[in-house]
């Protein structure tokens, strides 16, 4: 894995504004739950490990609920 997203739920208010601007078609929202806000946040869905860290989720998100992490090359 190049990449991998970690979604703050507390702050995510599941306006899906990351969905669209992710290259890979990686997020989505978590339908099967809810934050404390009482809506559905948003989340990696990355069974391939496909995420690159290109980081244009965590720009789009207007809550900064969204941290990229990229893997240290050795």
């Amino acid at each position: 894995m190049k990449g991998t997203v970690k979604v703050d739920d507390a702050l995510c208010k599941g306006c899906a504004l990351c969905i669209p601007v992710c290259p890979k078609g990686l997020l989505r929202i978590a339908t099967e739950r809810f934050n404390a806000r009482g809506v559905h946040p948003a989340e990696l869905d990355d069974p391939a490990e496909l995420c690159t860290g290109c980081e244009m989720c965590a720009v789009a998100c207007p809550e900064a609920a969204i941290t990229v992490y990229r893997a240290v090359k050795a």
